[in-house]
């Protein structure tokens, strides 16, 4: 079963525990009641800052849409060969580098981010949250939006922001772009303070 229709099937199980309708969901969460419907149908990806929304709304956390087994391993190694590699949105593919995403202050995660074909200008809607961000390129090149300002990042290039100052990212070339991310605060955790969290 893939990831999206586990979380899809956990977020209808949590809104039916709490005798919520998709409507009363959707006002809760800002989130539109038939994207909602599509995403508890396994049949949409959902970007973290929107499954943060859903997670309050069900007072539960994100990490709840996950599954726990590997933390509860007791292994503290993610090993290559281990890591799940998630579709989470539209052209980007996402890999948690931790085995336990609820004991540590920060997230740190890897991309791959398809060719601009697959993920259009329109598409790439700037993002701002509370906290801090840092990114080192891998392979491939990526264009980073910082505000007003533009930036193309090449292997060995890496950059650091406060994310409270609108961002994103996108691929323009016809190859992929492997990069690392790590955020601050962590996502997952139940208590964020400053609002939203960033999609990446």
């Amino acid at each position: 079963m893939s990831q999206k229709m586990v979380i899809g099937m956990k977020i209808k199980q949590l809104r039916n525990d709490k005798q919520l309708t998709l409507k009363q969901l959707s006002d809760k969460t800002g989130l539109s009641t038939g994207f909602l419907s599509q995403l508890e149908r396994g049949r949409s990806t959902i970007a973290i800052d929107s499954l943060t929304k859903v997670a309050e709304a069900l007072d539960t956390s994100v990490s709840t849409f996950f599954n726990p087994a590997a933390e509860e391993s007791g292994e503290i190694i993610v090993r290559s060969y281990e890591q799940t590699h998630t579709q989470f949105a539209p052209g980007i593919i996402q890999s948690i580098l931790s085995k336990n995403v609820n004991d540590f202050s920060f997230l740190p995660r890897f991309y791959q981010l398809l060719p601009a074909e697959t993920q259009t200008e329109q598409e790439v809607v700037m993002y701002n949250h509370h906290g801090e961000e840092f990114i080192y390129v891998i392979e491939g090149v990526l264009t980073l939006k910082v505000g007003s300002r533009e930036y193309v990042m090449h292997p060995g290039d890496s950059v650091q922001i406060h994310s409270e100052e609108d961002h994103n990212w996108i691929n323009r070339t016809s190859k992929i772009t492997k990069f690392l991310a790590v955020n601050v605060p962590n996502p997952f955790l139940p208590d964020l303070s400053g609002g939203d969290s960033s999609r990446h």
